[in-house]
């Protein structure tokens, strides 16, 4: 059973920086991995992915400030920087494999406050 566990949130001030790390497990062979993020009362929306050849994908509103990283084939990770208060949601961890199935971390609260 293909099982994603994330690690890495927390609260942060403004400004601040924050790095998620996620590892995939269950024998899968891995294509793409990433980040989404869902705020209260809004959609889940894409943050970072990479693949397994490195070609990475950012959301408009993250480029620049967040970097995703394939660590491992099963290993990725989103180091945050320049955080904002509109960075704040639940985000969760996601795979893509090779066959084309979906999987989802079942997520990490990231606070920005002062």
């Amino acid at each position: 059973q293909v099982q994603l566990v994330e690690s890495g949130g927390g609260l942060v001030q403004p400004g601040g920086s924050l790095r998620l790390s996620c590892t995939a497990s269950g024998g899968i062979f891995v294509a793409t991995m990433g980040w989404y993020r869902q705020a209260p009362g809004k959609e889940r929306e894409l943050v970072a992915t990479t693949t397994k050849s490195g070609t990475t994908s950012y959301a408009d509103s993250v480029q620049g400030r967040f970097a995703v990283s394939r660590e491992t084939i099963t290993t990725v990770a989103l180091q945050m920087d320049s955080l904002k208060p509109e960075d704040t949601a639940i985000y969760y961890c996601y795979m893509r494999n090779v066959l084309g199935s979906e999987y989802w971390g079942q997520g990490t609260q990231v606070t920005v406050s002062s």
